[in-house]
């Protein structure tokens, strides 16, 4: 899409200088304006024509059945699908009774611009309908930061050519009419009108409605009040009925005279509160919006922002595209995050349905780590979320004849929800992976409250899980059996690395927590004996190896399966999943997405130099990426081993995986994992941050090994750490380091202690990077920067 004329390339915004139909849907995804609690697709103002129409609250959604051929104990009964819930958005227009469907008449002008700034949405349009008359729309939206139940748009239109009859409908609207989004008629069946009403409201200026869900038994409100300015002849009415409720202005135009509309929008839901908590709860915050206004909307909503970017902004020179990616990925993972409050962090945010709306590892692997060095706040929330879920995650660990804890791989609202458990419940490595969000936050943000309290419950619940799941063997070696690691093309290994490397952390982070906090251990009924053997399962962890071949294996015999046949497979047969039987994937050599690469970039202190760079290289020649969270990963260990060219490459491939649509799945939602791994790939890659484990397992300091790739001339960015806010900014022969406010800090450059005080800033030389043989690809598989014309006819995947 960006590659589109159309789109064009500035550092702060997403501008859009035509319609295209053509990628509508796709369009609606990158123009989605969320705050991590309500969410709008980017759809047009009147409604139509739309991709998809979409509004949506975090957590709010339906349940379904999962029926199975042949059951079997153990397998998840039902599925949650995020639902589309009634939309505040739409504002249809009438000109002289025509309606203003852009399909029709003559579009002049149409322009949209997303500003990573203000977070407003801005649109302008000049259209003739089908009689003849011309007229200008304008419009600006927002969905509120500062008050986390609202939303807002400002909607104008003034004739250009004649005097003109206009009507515009301020609608709130429920159970739309929706396209087929899924070939799976159960999850159909529960998204086909899922809302039931239970009040319509129309009076005057304000519009309410209240509707429930049938399985999932939630409530769901939406109130709207609204603004109108124009000359003497505007009129107004407001009618209802269970799924609509409309606000009708009528005005009769001169050229030049607009008809303003401001309407403010509150969104409610609950599981548990009455009908009538949930009407006082939209009333309520709809009134609180009027009060504050549109521009008071918008100047919260800019001091926000500026919040966010003092310390998050990501600066790039050389690259235009880059720079405008970064903005646009910090950007909307800040809005899938900001204001969840306790919910989940879907795949896809707010921005579409895909994945069913639910939450994965990648939030904890992905997004929160973005989220720790820039936006903390917003991740203990989060976090708090999963600590909200143990209990279903400890019922999932007794079905499963286990201990302590066994989180979901795909869910809403805690229960699993994957129907495939191979590559579902046998990812135990998710149990780890939000471990380590919690360890990371703790270092980062210093959160003793959240340690000695949600923290250690989480850290004792899945040390537990570790334990009961591994086993020693005579020699006293300790093995976890039976798992799927991140590469989901490799199903039920034995001793997966990443997933050692992940639970050995865990162990002895658990451990450590409860020595913290005895009191809490006791709670939760840790003593002494449970701790010990938790460090001596650590201890003695397997870690696969190959003597032979010199790296570290995926899992357990990995390396002694048949590769497989890249050279016979065509390019139109990726995704291979798409293609091929996993009972043929699983049995070779080959790599959906970074595994050891990832386990590379988690624990660089359990590698040497070496042994990086061979894993890196023999990885690379298995590693097809049909997965969107692979490109950022082989970014940072080719940037560690010193092939930087490639490294660019992989940025750019994770940088514009939405932007120009890579996957051609765009229409459905934004990558949000792959949008984190842009910040990943620059301030990981060519930055080098890590965080540097100490003996004891335990997170110890930050280091840098920053170089730069000869196509970028600076990269600049900002960490948080401990309330102090550290400026990092890189040049080609040399790096600043600058505190930009708090305590003086220690961090590593390049392996060397220093220490950053405000006011002093110091500078080292960046160290030419060890040259080593260029890594291969599998055939057809290198990235869009290093591929020749064939190799970039990249068939459609997903991930």
């Amino acid at each position: 899409m960006i590659t589109h004329p159309s789109f064009t390339v500035e550092p702060w915004c997403l501008r859009e200088t035509e319609l295209n139909l053509e990628v509508l849907a796709q369009s609606e995804s990158v123009f989605a304006l969320s705050n991590g609690h309500i969410g709008w697709r980017g759809n047009l103002d009147e409604g139509e024509p739309h991709g998809l129409p979409g509004a949506y609250l975090n957590g709010v959604h339906e349940r379904h059945p999962l029926p199975y051929a042949e059951a079997g104990y153990g397998y998840p009964e039902s599925g949650q699908t995020m639902i589309n819930i009634t939309d505040g958005k739409i504002i249809r227009l009438l000109v002289d009774d025509h309606p203003c469907d852009l399909r029709y008449g003559q579009l002049l002008k149409h322009e949209r611009v997303l500003d990573f700034r203000t977070g407003v949405l801005s649109r302008t349009a000049r259209w003739t309908s089908p009689g003849g008359r011309t007229v200008r729309i304008t419009s600006r939206r927002l969905v509120s930061f500062a008050q986390r139940a609202v939303a807002a748009v400002v909607y104008e239109v003034e004739p250009v050519d004649g005097p003109a009859s206009v009507a515009v409908q301020s609608e709130l609207v429920a159970n739309e009419q929706l396209p087929t989004i899924t070939g799976d008629p159960r999850v159909a069946a529960a998204t086909r009108s899922p809302l039931v009403g239970e009040e319509y409201f129309a009076q005057d200026t304000r519009l309410r409605l209240v509707h429930r869900t049938e399985a999932s038994a939630l409530r769901v409100g939406a109130a709207a009040d609204h603004l109108v300015e124009g000359p003497g002849s505007t009129r107004w009415t407001a009618q209802c009925e269970p799924d609509v409720s409309r606000l009708t202005v009528t005005a009769d135009l001169e050229p030049g005279q607009p008809l303003r509309l401001v309407k403010f929008v509150a969104y409610g839901w609950s599981g548990e509160r009455s009908l009538p908590a949930v009407h006082d709860q939209v009333d309520g915050a709809v009134a609180a919006a009027v009060s504050t206004g549109w521009d008071g909307l918008v100047a919260a909503q800019r001091a926000y922002l500026d919040r966010f970017w003092a310390g998050a902004d990501v600066e790039v020179e050389g690259d235009a595209q880059i720079q405008q990616a970064v903005r646009f990925a910090l950007f909307h993972v800040l809005q899938a995050a900001a204001r969840g409050e306790n919910r989940a962090i879907p795949a896809k945010g707010l921005t579409g349905t895909g994945y069913d709306g639910h939450s994965f590892w990648d939030t904890e692997s992905y997004v929160l780590p973005l989220l720790t060095f820039t936006a903390p706040e917003a991740v203990a929330p989060a976090l708090r979320w999963r600590h909200g879920t143990l209990p279903a995650a400890r019922e999932r660990a007794r079905q499963l004849g286990l201990a302590g804890a066994v989180f979901p791989w795909r869910t809403i609202e805690g229960a699993e929800c994957s129907a495939y458990w191979p590559a579902g419940t046998a990812a135990f490595h998710i149990n780890a992976d939000i471990a380590n969000a919690a360890v990371r936050y703790v270092m980062v943000s210093g959160d003793e409250e959240f340690d000695r309290g949600e923290g250690l419950d989480l850290l004792v619940d899945t040390a537990r899980l570790w334990r009961s799941l591994g086993h020693h063997d005579a020699a006293g070696v300790f093995h976890i059996d039976g798992v799927t690691g991140p590469d989901e093309y490799s199903a039920i290994a034995r001793d997966n690395l990443y997933t050692n490397l992940m639970a050995r952390q865990n162990l002895v982070a658990a451990a450590d927590a409860v020595t913290r906090h005895p009191d809490r251990a006791a709670e939760l009924g840790v003593d002494d004996e449970e701790t010990a053997v938790w460090r001596d399962a650590a201890a003695r962890m397997a870690m696969p190896y190959n003597d032979t071949l010199g790296v570290h294996e995926q899992s357990a015999g990995y390396t002694h399966f048949q590769r497989w046949d890249f050279e016979a497979t065509p390019p139109e047969n990726y995704p291979l999943l798409l293609h091929y039987p996993y009972f043929d994937l699983y049995r070779k050599q080959v790599v959906k997405q970074a595994d050891v690469v990832l386990a590379m970039l988690e624990f660089p202190s359990a590698f040497t130099e070496e042994q990086k760079a061979r894993n890196f290289a023999y990885y690379e020649a298995l590693t097809v990426r049909d997965s969107s969270l692979s490109a950022c990963c082989q970014a940072v260990l080719a940037a560690e081993t010193g092939h930087l060219r490639l490294a660019y490459a992989y940025l750019g491939e994770a940088a514009l995986m939405d932007l120009d649509d890579l996957e051609h799945n765009t229409r459905d939602g934004l990558h949000i994992a792959s949008l984190a791994g842009t910040w990943i790939a620059l301030v990981s890659g060519f930055g080098g941050m890590r965080r540097h484990i100490g003996e004891d397992g335990r997170p110890d300091l930050l280091g840098f090994a920053p170089r730069l790739p000869e196509a970028l001339s600076r990269v600049a960015f900002t960490v948080l750490m401990r309330g102090r806010r550290l400026k990092v900014d890189i040049g080609p022969t040399h790096v600043r380091y600058r505190l930009v406010e708090g305590e003086p800090l220690e961090v590593l450059h390049h392996g060397e202690p220093l220490t950053v005080t405000a006011g002093a800033p110091v500078e080292r030389p960046v160290p030419p990077a060890t040259a080593r043989p260029e890594p291969q690809q599998p055939r057809g598989r290198r990235p869009a920067g290093l591929a020749t014309e064939e190799e970039q006819l990249r068939p459609e995947a997903q991930e």
